[in-house]
């Protein structure tokens, strides 16, 4: 006898799992995306998400099979449901300073159209702090007629996944969990007791959201350091990671590396989503400014790019660029906010022809991208790195120089060696280091 009925709305990196370890356990999941190609291929037992993701293929083929998981465009399921958690992206429109909420506010008003009298409603996405209270209960209430707290119950536990750890995190990771009133939140902790190993913390709605807002924008603020450290490492003419190996050997030292840029759904807007809950009565200044820095991070990578094409007696107008990397995480297929393809922007304002490579991300009609290593690589002026895959720890340097116009490598993701590259006959540029000219034999 399956343990309840449970829908998931969004069927995305956080959804799918929570769907698929739900089902596992013994409940009756039904999975809702308004992507049909999506919902087609998870009720032919296949996991739309690619790149390293271990073992979510294996346990969506079983759930599926098994009868405990579908997936439906409709909100039609939700009627039966016991528990209906929440999980749509919650983008930030930094123009604008608020966040763009069109798809919370499109499942909220579908599920209260159809929750039934004593259901629990969970919000896994990530949201500014007060959204729960202010915008989910209003609209659940209005569009079901119902109260929260007596109807209904009402709930926020913001997930705390990442792409290549997705069951891993959601099992073995503490989890905060808060409620409108106290039944909700002892309801909502003893629902995520079924999948969660780590401990359940119970608090209220509003703190939960504080709680995962403030750990990403505390982790960009980290990461800004890192990136700034690395600026200044370069014009001083030092290597910062050896800076930084140096820093983090010293008692309760633990700086962040430095790179490319800040991408995925969650650090580039998840400290705007705290700022906002405060608007109108406090102006950060860190965290802004933290976000300024990672901001400008791929804009820096094509001054490296432009820098080394120009030390060659290159026109710009006209080289061509091969970007390794399109997932903003090593052995992912994530793209949100990719730092790959804002460089992509930047090097194409200055009359630079682009192609990008990443062995885990299809093509799609916004960009295109090449799986074919050599393909991508050949008669290129210079490679940028911007994706630290496994694939590129093992780039043959001779093969790859054979194949390009101009030996110029561009390393945004410390996964070369300088000595080599340099020793092999590349000029090398990389966040965080000195120059490197090529020294020919």
């Amino acid at each position: 006898m399956a343990l309840g009925k449970l829908c998931v709305v969004g069927l995305g990196y956080v959804g799918l799992p929570v769907a698929a370890k739900f089902a596992e356990v013994g409940f009756n999941v039904a999975g809702i995306d308004i992507v049909k190609n999506k919902v087609t291929l998870i009720n032919e037992g296949k996991s739309p998400i690619e790149g390293n993701e271990p073992d979510l293929a294996e346990l969506v083929a079983k759930v599926v099979s098994d009868g405990s998981l579908r997936a439906f465009t409709s909100y039609e399921s939700v009627k039966d449901a016991d528990f209906v958690i929440i999980v749509v992206e919650t983008p930030f429109d930094n123009g604008a300073h608020k966040p763009i909420y069109g798809a919370l506010i499109s499942a909220t008003k579908s599920v209260g159209q159809h929750i039934k009298k004593g259901v629990l409603v969970i919000i896994e996405s990530t949201v500014a702090p007060g959204t729960v209270k202010n915008i989910v209960q209003p609209l659940l209430e209005s569009e079901s007629g119902m109260v929260a707290g007596t109807d209904f119950m009402l709930a926020t536990a913001p997930e705390r996944v990442m792409p290549g750890k997705l069951l891993h995190n959601l099992v073995h990771m503490d989890r905060v969990v808060g409620g409108i009133d106290e039944a909700s939140t002892s309801k909502a902790v003893e629902l995520y007791k079924h999948i969660v190993k780590g401990h359940l913390y119970p608090v209220d709605s509003t703190t939960a959201e504080v709680v995962k807002t403030v750990e990403n924008a505390y982790r960009d603020v980290q990461i800004a350091f890192a990136n700034e450290i690395a600026l200044l490492c370069e014009n001083i003419g030092v290597d910062v990671w050896q800076v930084r190996d140096l820093v983090n050997r010293a008692p309760s030292r633990n700086m962040h590396l430095p790179g490319a840029g800040v991408g995925g759904h969650c650090l580039p807007k998840d400290s705007w989503l705290l700022a906002f809950g405060a608007k109108g009565k406090y102006k950060p200044k860190l965290i802004s400014l933290a976000r300024d820095i990672n901001d400008a991070m791929p804009a820096h990578m094509s001054d490296l790019c432009e820098e080394a094409l120009q030390s060659h007696n290159l026109r710009l107008h006209g080289s061509n660029v091969t970007i390794l990397g399109v997932a903003y995480l090593e052995n992912s297929d994530d793209t949100r906010n990719s730092p790959a393809l804002i460089l992509k922007q930047n090097l194409e304002v200055l009359g630079i022809n682009t192609t990008l490579h990443d062995p885990h991300v299809k093509s799609t009609d916004t960009f295109r991208v090449l799986s074919d290593f050599e393909e991508a690589v050949e008669n290129s002026d210079c490679v940028a790195i911007v994706t630290a895959h496994d694939e590129y720890r093992k780039i043959d340097l001779d093969r790859l120089k054979g194949l390009m116009r101009t030996p110029i490598l561009v390393d945004g993701r410390n996964v070369l060696d300088p000595d080599e590259c340099s020793h092999k006959g590349f000029s090398f540029r990389a966040i965080g280091r000195p120059i490197r000219n090529a020294r020919n034999h």
